[in-house]
């Protein structure tokens, strides 16, 4: 893990260098100080040299300013380093995101995941730039300041030196303490951002149920499991900084004694003792930097180690060899495809379809039967198993085609219809995004939004909300659809696309449809079972497997599920009737 995150430094050499740079002549210039001071202390003054110690002073300050110049160098250029370190990370996150399979949407909440693009990746900016600041500076000013401090008096220096390896056990005993507890207290954060995400994101449900109570326990939830675990990375935290604090106070004690003896017995000259007890913060505090930044350090790894617990995520890819579909015509065929969820029983059983090019498909059941698996397979959303049978576009195992050439052939209109932030522009273009403008306003007049998006006063350039939430469930629905339209794919499913629309609204938008599906081959999963009378067959999908199937009047004949299916439709829309 050191090793992926040292190569995030890889395209910094040369600012990292110059920094590193100026952290060592900081350190450097630190040690001038007790150098000049033990000088004045023990000669000019005595000798009552005031020329050479207004010398000494001005070069003291000469040396303060280039090292403000230098922390200022390194303070700026520092974060610098970390900012573009996080935000490649977060490029890397973001793209890896992108390819990862549904399975891993399905068993991760979008709150946990923003957690990592941002806070996580936040402290590990701060631990990219203060960690090799901190640990050159301070290694360099211990190793300096403890061979001064030799020269000074080696038997005062030997009591100091005793302490350290005691500061070291103890700092490594209660960092894996700390570790744990950073750790936890993250997941933590994470269950906070994913209570607060729901529960904005529904907000609209949660204020038509009134149900904010509610909403305000879920997050109670979250909050308390963050308090609990910030409570024991506190108490990890406080016992690590007493404790190191407490070793590192002995220092000044055992000073403040032996040095006192020492002086008082000749062994040491009052000068020598001044520079000693001058020159030893420069050992304890880069010592203190160091312990200090034990904290910094596990925010830091505790974050790393969440952005690549995602990246290691095993991304979607193409097979080896696999090749690309081109000139679609739209034939399409599932030959005994048996399907399963990671944690859940066989949803598929054996299915065996055929689509010609250009004919419409109607899969028609009860809820839960299998109809939006089969639609989420044939994008290959979701891969079948090497026994799980084949599902064949234009002759082709989709499994050894590539998944983009397979999902540009591909439209899909659902029910629950995702609009982006932003204009209506840029979601119909979301479609073609290199399409010309008349293109784009050809799409929107087949799906029949154009003359709606005239009548508002930025026309196509209106921004529609979050989710589409300015606009009504009709005119998402026609917005997605021109998105359709302009992406033109030779093969579209319907995943019942109409369901969630009132009856007038659904005759609109089914004439927008119907011009859709015109010449390409047509899935469509259907709750309205008026709505796919004319397909070229229908499929009876139930408990995973097919059931029936035929032409309408076909199955209509038939006493079987199907009629059933339509006669109880059709007997709850009169009694429907009947009582308005």
């Amino acid at each position: 893990m050191i090793k992926r995150f040292i190569s995030y430094y890889r395209p910094h050499k040369l600012l990292l260098s110059l920094d590193m740079a100026a952290s060592l002549l900081i350190s450097l210039l630190g040690m001038v100080y007790p150098v000049i001071t033990n000088r004045v202390l023990n000669h000019y003054a005595p000798e009552k040299n005031y020329k050479y110690i207004a010398i000494a002073g001005a070069i003291v300050l000469l040396l303060y300013i280039a090292r403000m110049l230098l922390q200022y160098f390194v303070q700026y250029y520092g974060h610098i380093i970390g900012v573009r370190m996080q935000s490649q990370m977060r490029r890397d996150l973001f793209a890896h995101l992108q390819r990862l399979p549904y399975t891993f949407y399905d068993n991760n909440e979008t709150g946990q995941i923003m957690t990592r693009i941002t806070s996580d990746l936040f402290e590990v900016c701060e631990l990219a730039h203060h960690g090799p600041e901190n640990l050159l500076i301070s290694s360099v000013m211990i190793i300096l300041s403890f061979l001064y401090l030799l020269s000074i008096n080696v038997f005062l220096t030997l009591i100091i030196f005793i302490c350290v390896p005691v500061l070291i056990f103890v700092s490594r005993h209660y960092r894996k303490a700390m570790r744990a507890a950073f750790k936890e207290r993250r997941q933590g954060n994470a269950a906070i951002n994913a209570a607060v995400e729901s529960s904005i994101t529904g907000i609209r449900v949660t204020k038509a149920y009134t149900n904010s109570k509610a909403e305000k326990e879920k997050f109670a939830k979250g909050d308390k499991m963050f308090v609990d675990s910030s409570k024991k990375a506190y108490k990890a935290m406080g016992k690590f900084h007493s404790s190191t604090t407490f070793i590192t106070d002995i220092f000044n004690v055992f000073i403040l004694i032996a040095g006192g003896i020492f002086l008082a017995n000749g062994q040491i000259s009052f000068g020598d003792y001044s520079t000693f007890i001058v020159s030893v913060n420069l050992f304890i505090g880069p010592v203190n930097t160091l312990i200090g930044f034990m904290e910094q350090f596990q925010n830091g790894v505790s974050g790393f180690t969440r952005f690549v617990e995602i990246m290691d995520e095993k991304p979607e890819t193409d097979l080896p060899d696999a090749k690309e579909l081109k000139d679609v015509k739209g034939g399409i065929e599932f030959r005994h495809v048996t399907f399963k969820y990671d944690t859940s029983d066989e949803v598929l059983h054996d299915i065996n379809l055929k689509i010609e090019p250009g004919q419409k498909l109607a899969l028609v059941g009860p809820s839960g039967g299998g109809k939006t698996t089969l639609c989420h397979l044939l994008p290959n959303f979701y891969r079948l198993s090497e026994d799980g049978g084949e599902i064949l576009i234009d002759g082709m195992d989709t499994r050894y085609l590539t998944l983009d050439s397979v999902r540009k052939s591909i439209g899909i209109v659902q029910q629950d219809v995702f609009l982006f932030a932003g204009t209506i522009r840029e979601n119909i273009l979301y479609g073609k995004p290199d399409a010309s403008e008349e293109e784009m306003l050809a799409a929107a007049k087949r799906a029949n939004i154009h003359d709606f998006v005239m009548t508002l006063e930025n026309g196509y350039d209106t921004e529609i909300g979050e989710r589409g939430v300015k606009l009504s469930g009709g005119q998402k629905q026609r917005i997605s659809i021109a998105r359709v339209f302009l992406k033109d794919p030779a093969i579209l499913i319907l995943d019942e696309a109409t369901s969630a629309l009132d009856n007038t609204t659904e005759v609109l938008i089914q004439e927008s449809l119907d011009e859709l599906c015109k010449g390409r081959t047509t899935l469509v999963v259907a709750h309205r079972l008026s709505t796919i009378r004319n397909a070229d067959e229908i499929a009876v999908v139930e408990l995973g497997r097919i059931v029936e199937r035929g032409t309408h009047e076909q199955l209509m004949k038939k006493d079987g599920v199907y009629r059933r299916l339509y006669s109880l439709q059709f007997r709850e829309n009169d009694i429907i009737s009947d009582e308005l």
